[in-house]
């Protein structure tokens, strides 16, 4: 009998990691049989961030996937990771929700339930263990890991004794930064193993490198399952991959059982289909030990990289990486997983771009402060909570409390597009995104995002065009590199460029737009686009103090005022996301709204008016 089993990640974490969670259910049924067939304790392919990019990207049905890989996977457990009260989304949903969500996914295949907080606030995970266990199916709770003068080893064994409490059948210590050192390891897994009678299970990404000496380290010392990824999408950013650990442990006390040759039959068929998705490789795929100290994943480094490049701020990148670990402590020492590491680094980088920390605050950190995330690991700053929410009352008591029922609610906003249960809990995930999927999916013109040709030249498709080169006029040379514009389609388009090393801000204004499809290589064609301003694309530049703006480009969420409307200093006047974070947007001064130069939806940038007051 094994004494070491193996969790494969490929379905999920491991091309989450590398490919932005791009593989289609039509690339992973063709190698099901042989996945089935090698004896893995699980393979997680559910839940993370594949519910979301089904929807929004994929244009796939993320319950048929479930179904369709339940079919193929006759003989192996399936696993997917979830978020305690927040699911698969990005807030708190009520008690009936999460159990009619948790039910849902076991009745349509899901086997093993990997339930976490990023809080560690163990109070968000009750419900859903609850849930869990009532389904029948196997609860592991997870430990997130990290490294702060709050977080040490009695802290994390009290956690694992409090999930033991709590009936979970298996402890996950998920390591989601690749924190974790070999002696480290070594004292966490002996003393959870001392502590606590249920299997341990070993999560840690390879970003720095350490991870498969951390699971030797955690074999010798109690842990019985280690999460690892085929080699075809495995190290960096994603994990140790399964057949190196499988040939480590072979001949050992600690040996797997697991057929080396029937994975490398299965890696040969990932590496084929791996070059389809080569557009959403991610460009942090080596080691990268800069997470040992500032604690950003590789995923999490990729994402502030894209975000800044859209604020024209890239050369700022070490700024926000500096701020991160502050705005860390200013919250009181999160842990930097999702949806934590989303709130802390969003923040970072608005008080970087703004030049004064906390001027502007997400609704999110608000949100956060208050206590609607769950109890802070540590103490948080008072100053800080006091710029943020003021007085406003602090919740105590599990957020999820502070919720109604609303299953009902969000059957009747959907009646009529829904078509079951399941659709409506897609609903309730991600509503504007959803309504959207489920109305195309009826009128059956769904269509994934394409997948460009192997080989297409990238420097004519508009998403890759070239961000630095040499530009020669009347003899002299310039080398320009743009790092950030404004959105294509505006009528006034910023791009942000350094001409020689010197920043500059250069607004052009579009005769027309060519959209280019498949990259002119692969034999796309192309064709004239007439560019149409939007409602609201008309907006003055800035000019005085009532001008209202924004500190990054974005989307409007709500409009809060309308002309005639008096307001104070301070108010919110419009609600802007950006990053995937929602910001209030204050009045800069008291007096009355002249006019309101946006509407819900607009794409906006920081040279522009939005709201105009008149000060009184």
């Amino acid at each position: 009998m094994a004494k070491v089993f193996i969790s494969d990640l490929v379905l999920r974490d491991g091309h989450q990691s590398l490919i932005a969670t791009r593989m289609r259910t039509e690339d992973m049924l063709p190698i099901c049989a042989k996945l089935d067939s090698v004896g893995f304790w699980s393979l997680e392919a559910w839940g993370g961030a594949t519910f979301d990019t089904c929807v929004r990207f994929l244009r796939e049905d993320p319950w048929d996937r479930l179904k369709a890989l339940r079919k193929a996977l006759p003989n192996t457990r399936i696993q997917m990771l979830l978020r305690g009260q927040n699911l698969l989304g990005y807030r708190n949903y009520s008690d009936d929700v999460v159990r009619a969500f948790v039910k849902k996914s076991a009745d349509n295949g899901v086997d093993v339930f990997r339930i976490f907080d990023a809080m560690n606030d163990l109070r968000n995970l009750r419900v859903s263990i609850e849930a869990v266990k009532t389904s029948g199916k196997i609860a592991e709770g997870a430990i997130s890991y990290t490294t702060s003068p709050v977080h040490n080893i009695p802290y994390f064994v009290g956690l694992a004794r409090e999930f033991e409490a709590m009936g979970c059948d298996t402890l996950a210590i998920k390591d989601m930064a690749g924190l974790l050192t070999p002696a480290t390891t070594a004292e966490l897994v002996k003393a959870i193993a001392a502590a606590v009678k249920m299997p341990i299970h070993m999560h840690s990404h390879a970003t720095s490198g350490l991870s498969a000496m951390c699971f030797l380290r955690a074999v010798e010392n109690g842990a019985t399952i280690l999460d690892t990824c085929n080699s075809s999408f495995g190290e960096g950013s994603s994990h140790t991959s399964t057949e190196s650990m499988v040939a480590a442990l072979a001949g050992t006390e600690y040996d797997t059982g697991l057929s080396l040759p029937l994975l490398q039959e299965i890696t040969a068929y990932f590496r084929e289909t791996r070059k389809k998705y080569w557009q959403f490789e991610s460009a942090f795929t080596g080691v990268d030990t800069r997470v040992l100290v500032n604690q950003v994943p590789g995923g999490m480094i990729s994402n502030l990289s894209n975000q800044l490049k859209e604020q024209g701020a890239l050369n700022r990148m070490d700024e926000v990486l500096a701020e991160i670990p502050r705005v860390r402590e200013d919250l009181g020492f999160p842990p930097l997983v999702t949806p934590t590491s989303q709130i802390v680094g969003t923040q970072a980088v608005l008080n970087v771009l703004t030049g004064q920390r906390y001027k502007s605050v997400t609704t999110e950190v608000k949100n956060y402060l208050q206590g609607r995330y769950g109890k802070t690991p540590g103490e948080v700053n008072a100053q800080v909570r006091s710029i943020a929410i003021g007085s406003a009352e602090i919740i105590t008591s599990r957020p999820a409390d502070q919720l109604k029922d609303e299953l009902d609610k969000l059957r009747g906003e959907i009646e009529g597009i829904a078509k079951s249960e399941e659709d409506v809990l897609t609903y309730a995930m991600f509503p504007e995104l959803a309504r959207a999927f489920l109305q195309e999916r009826t009128a059956g013109a769904l269509k994934p995002e394409p997948l460009l040709p192997v080989g297409s030249n990238l420097s004519c498709d508009p998403l890759y065009s070239p961000s630095e080169f040499n530009v020669t006029l009347h003899g002299e040379t310039y080398h320009i590199h743009i790092s950030g514009s404004g959105r294509p389609g505006e009528e006034q388009r910023p791009f942000f460029i350094s001409v020689d090393g010197i920043q500059e801000e250069v607004i052009v204004e579009a005769l027309n737009e060519v959209e280019v499809f498949g990259g002119m290589a692969g034999g796309g064609k192309s064709k004239p686009k007439e560019t149409s301003p939007k409602a609201g694309s008309k907006r003055p530049r800035p000019s005085h103090q009532g001008h209202v703006t924004t500190a990054m480009p974005g989307t409007i969420v709500d409009v809060l005022v309308e002309p005639g409307k008096k307001v104070k200093v301070g108010d919110p006047v419009l609600v802007i996301e950006a990053m995937k974070m929602e910001t209030e947007v204050h009045a800069p001064i008291s007096g009355t709204v002249l006019s309101v130069y946006i509407v819900k939806g607009d794409s906006v940038t920081p040279d522009e008016a939005l709201v105009e007051i008149q000060l009184e």
